[in-house]
This record gives structure tokens, C-alpha cells and sequence, in this order.
């Protein structure tokens, strides 16, 4: 019997150890790498802002062309237009303007850029920066800026354009669907002057016979130079092209649902009409407080029409604020149906917001409902925070995920708000310890739920993203004879696989 020195026994025991942790790291996929360098930075502020910067963000599927603009851009875009603005308000106002002196009231906007005072006056007022909880509530101070600033995005959309997508590249957001009311409210004008018919067919033969059709190509065709001009501006397609050029950006036509019931309609019309001709418009929404007089009481009115039109235009995608409210900002009555009924009478394939989910009559059922629908929320948490005061716990982002209803992180007015898709994802991750496979799961969500036309890469979404058979081996690599035709026949699909490439990129560095 030989001896073995205690020593030497556990010198051996420990490389043998070693020599096990170093298999089971090597065995480790990239993606658990990734997910494990996150768990070990949640408690690191810093590093977990940069890890969250670099990650793939996919799609932003709710966001505000208007409200996404920073105030600091709008100021230029109101002086290059030789606005006044109110001193007291900080309101646009048209030219002729005052002198710069500061006992003035209605100086020339540009004034601001030799007067400090006055510019950061102007950027708190057109945003949320330096809000404090006091005689304005953030739901007033937060809409209020549009009206403020309103006149400044006037003519400036390709700007607009350039701007947030060139700040959305930058943080690895690939794909925006911008809400925008691109015709300039010309289909209301119209609806209004051609009057009110309780006979929806007839108010849409009414419509397109009075000018909507010619009202659809104008609005196509200023949307295809603004498009061109935002390009242009971003040096697309020169060697000195900005990143922003790589975002692929579609339209929502966003319909003002406060306005009369017949400038709703002509608005929902044109919707549907840019939908079923012009690629750039994959669908439609309708916007403004849904606390306000008019959506509250013609609500109801404004399902029918959607249900109506949905049946003219079937293949028009619809996505729809829904349940922006919160206890005490309506009647109790009013938070108990308005998700459902844009889901079953509205036709909503997303809905954005979705905050009072729980107030709804059989809430359980509705998310059970939801979850079987496929229907996905557009998780809007800096926004829900500052327009309701619902953050955290209060939140009901972890109940949708619960259920499994389908989620994705999006800005909704990211330069109102002062944030981006960067703090979005912050805001998630520290409210909710999400995991790096959640984070994933939504951001594959946020192009699976696209409104991009084209069969999707996946075959199944639940429990796991699963691989159309075309691309099974292809997933995060370059595509096979086989993937490569499928990709070729579908927007959908190429943006999925885009998508993908980015994450086996990410991860690798983990």
C-alpha cells in the first residue's frame, strides 16, 4: 500500500477542480456567457448602462415621430423659421417678433441662443427635464408641450427623421415604426366640411369621392420626398454615410381621436387607404389623452369605425393606445373595458401602454385572451411613469409576462421624455432583475411583431424561438442556398435574421 502525501492529494483535488470549471465555461453557449456577465453588473450602475447600450434593441414599435425629437433640435428647427416665442409660456409664436432685450415678451426664438435663462426655460417647458410634482401634474406638463412646440416640426419631418434614427443606430436599434398624422390633418378638414354620416359606408363613399383618395396620393407623395431628404441629410449611400442610415423606418398613421367623429373617421379612412397603397404606411393608431372628453365619450364610436374599415381592409395592421389611464385620472367604469375592446372590436394586433389591465372586467381572462391572440404591448415604462405615476411594483409589465403575453420595450416620446431605448431597457432590467434571456425574448418580439410584410424566421415563438426549417442551421450565420430564397421573399424575415447576426456579433464578446 503506497502512501500519498495529504500535500500533493490536494494540489490535485484543486487542478482537478480547475480543470472541471474551465470544461464547464468552455461549454458554455455565448448567450449564457452573456447572461451571466449581466447578473454580475446588476449591482454596477456604469457598467450596466454600457452593456445595455451595446445590446441589439431590435424594433421601436411605439414611438412619436414629434415627440421623439429633442427640444434642443426643435429650437433650431423654430429659429430656422424665424419663430417668436412667449417669454412667460415659452408658446411659438409666428413672426413679426420682439427685440432680444429681455423685458420683451415675445422675442425672436434665436434670442435663446444668447441667453441662457431663456433656452433652458424653452427646453424644460418642451419636456419633461427639471419637472417637479407641484401645481402641474406630468400628465398636463407632458402633452402640454406639444402645443408649445407644435409649429417648429412643421416642414422639418426629414430633419425630424434624421435625427431619431440617427440616434436610434447609434444604440443598436435597427428597425422604427413612427406614429406621425402625415397629411397634416387635411382628411379632417375634409371630413369636417363634407359633415357627418352615421352610415359609415356612406361616409366613406362620401370621403373618397370628395377628395380622400387625391388627399392619400399627396400625403404618399410629400412622404417620399421627406423620406429621400432625411437620406440626403444622413449622407445615405455615399462613402461617408451615417450610421443612421441602416435603421429601417416605417409609418404609422396616427389619427388625432379627439378631434369631432367625422374628422375621426376621415383621419381613420386615410389610414387605411395609406395602408392599402403605399408600403411605407404598415398600419395605423389612434393617439391624444385617452382621458380627454371626446375619446371617453365617443370611444365606443371610434371601435365601430375601426371594426367597419377593418372589414373594407382586412390586410391593414392596426395598433392602438389602450388603457393609458390609471385609478382616479377617470371613472372607475372607464379603466374596465377599454384593452378588450380594442383587442376584440378594434382589431388591435398591439396595444401600446396597456396600464390598466388589472381594472378590467376578468382581468385574468382578458390576459389569458391576450396571450392566446398573440396580441403584443408596447411597454412604454419612462412615459407610463411620468404621465400616470405608475413605475415599479405598479407597473404591469412582470402580469403580462406572466400570462405570457407579448411584450416589447419602446420610447413613445423619447425627446419629451428626455430618454432613449438605452434607459428603457435600464429602467426594465433594474425595476424587474429581467434576465439577459427576457431582454432577448422581447427584443426578437419587437421584429417578429413588426408590421413588416413577409413570413417570420420563426417557426414557433413559444417556449423557444424556433427556426423556420429554411433556415434551421442558418440562424446568427450566413444564410444557405435554401434561407437565402426564403429571406429574398420576406421583409419580415430579413430584419429577423438581421437581427440575429447582431446578437451572435454582441454575444461573442462575452
Amino acid at each position: 500500500m503506497s502512501f500519498v502525501p495529504r500535500s500533493l492529494t490536494t494540489r490535485a483535488i484543486r487542478i482537478l477542480i480547475v480543470v472541471f470549471l474551465c470544461s464547464l465555461v468552455a461549454a458554455q453557449t455565448n448567450e449564457q456567457k452573456s447572461a451571466r456577465y449581466l447578473d454580475s453588473i446588476r449591482r454596477q450602475p456604469s457598467l450596466l448602462l454600457a452593456f445595455l447600450h451595446e445590446i441589439p434593441k431590435g424594433g421601436d414599435l411605439h414611438n412619436h415621430l414629434y415627440g421623439a425629437v429633442y427640444a434642443e433640435d426643435l429650437i433650431d428647427f423654430a429659429a430656422s423659421d424665424n419663430f417668436c416665442v412667449d417669454r412667460t409660456t415659452s408658446q411659438l409664436i409666428a413672426p413679426p417678433c420682439d427685440s432680444c432685450q429681455k423685458y420683451t415678451s415675445k422675442p425672436a426664438i434665436r434670442c435663446a441662443y444668447d441667453d441662457h435663462v431663456l433656452y433652458n426655460q424653452i427646453i424644460d417647458a418642451w419636456s419633461m427635464r427639471n419637472w417637479r410634482p407641484g401645481d402641474e401634474s406630468g400628465h398636463d406638463h407632458f402633452f402640454a408641450t406639444f402645443d408649445k412646440f407644435g409649429p417648429a416640426v412643421d416642414g422639418h419631418v426629414a430633419e425630424s427623421v434624421a435625427s431619431v434614427i440617427e440616434r436610434a443606430a447609434r444604440e443598436h436599434v435597427q428597425y422604427i415604426e413612427f406614429m406621425q398624422t402625415v397629411d397634416g390633418l387635411t382628411s379632417a378638414r375634409l371630413g369636417i366640411k363634407l359633415g357627418w354620416d352615421a352610415d359609415f359606408s356612406k361616409m366613406r363613399e362620401k370621403l373618397l369621392a370628395g377628395g380622400l383618395k387625391e388627399i392619400a396620393a399627396a400625403t404618399s407623395k410629400s412622404m417620399a420626398e421627406d423620406d429621400a431628404r432625411a437620406r440626403t441629410e444622413l449622407k445615405c449611400g455615399t462613402p461617408n454615410a451615417q450610421p443612421g442610415c441602416s435603421v429601417t423606418v416605417r409609418y404609422l398613421y396616427q389619427v388625432l381621436r379627439a378631434l369631432p367623429h367625422e374628422a375621426v373617421f376621415a383621419q381613420i379612412l386615410l389610414g387605411f387607404e395609406l395602408g392599402s397603397t403605399d408600403p411605407r404606411f404598415v398600419g395605423l393608431n389612434l393617439v391624444q389623452p385617452e382621458d380627454e372628453y371626446v375619446p371617453i365619450h365617443d370611444f365606443n364610436e371610434h371601435m365601430a369605425m375601426l371594426d367597419y374599415l377593418h372589414g373594407v381592409y382586412p390586410k391593414v395592421h392596426i395598433t392602438l393606445h389602450a388603457g393609458e389611464l390609471a385609478m382616479g385620472l377617470v371613472k372607475p367604469e372607464d379603466l374596465a373595458f377599454h384593452i378588450r375592446a380594442s383587442v376584440e372590436r378594434g382589431h388591435a394586433e398591439r396595444i401600446g401602454h396597456g396600464v390598466d389591465v388589472m381594472y378590467e372586467k376578468d382581468p385574468i381572462g382578458l390576459l389569458k385572451e391576450m396571450a392566446a391572440r398573440n396580441v403584443l404591448v408596447e411597454m412604454n415604462l419612462t412615459s407610463n411613469d411620468e404621465i400616470l405615476g405608475v413605475s415599479g411594483d405598479d407597473d404591469p409589465l412582470p402580469v403580462y409576462m406572466k400570462y405570457g403575453v407579448p411584450v416589447a420595450i419602446s420610447t413613445d416620446d423619447e425627446g419629451v421624455s428626455r430618454s432613449d431605448m438605452t434607459h428603457e431597457y435600464l429602467r426594465a432590467v433594474e425595476s424587474y432583475n429581467l434576465p439577459y434571456v427576457e431582454l432577448k425574448r422581447m427584443t426578437r418580439q419587437s421584429i417578429e411583431h413588426s408590421f413588416l410584410p413577409g413570413a417570420s424566421l420563426w417557426a414557433a415563438t413559444t417556449p423557444a424561438f424556433v427556426p423556420v426549417q429554411a433556415c434551421a442551421s442558418d440562424v446568427g450565420g450566413k444564410p444557405s442556398h435554401a434561407c437565402e430564397e426564403f429571406l429574398a421573399a420576406s421583409e419580415r424575415a430579413r430584419e429577423q435574421f438581421r437581427l440575429e447576426n447582431e446578437f451572435t456579433n454582441f454575444e461573442k464578446k462575452y
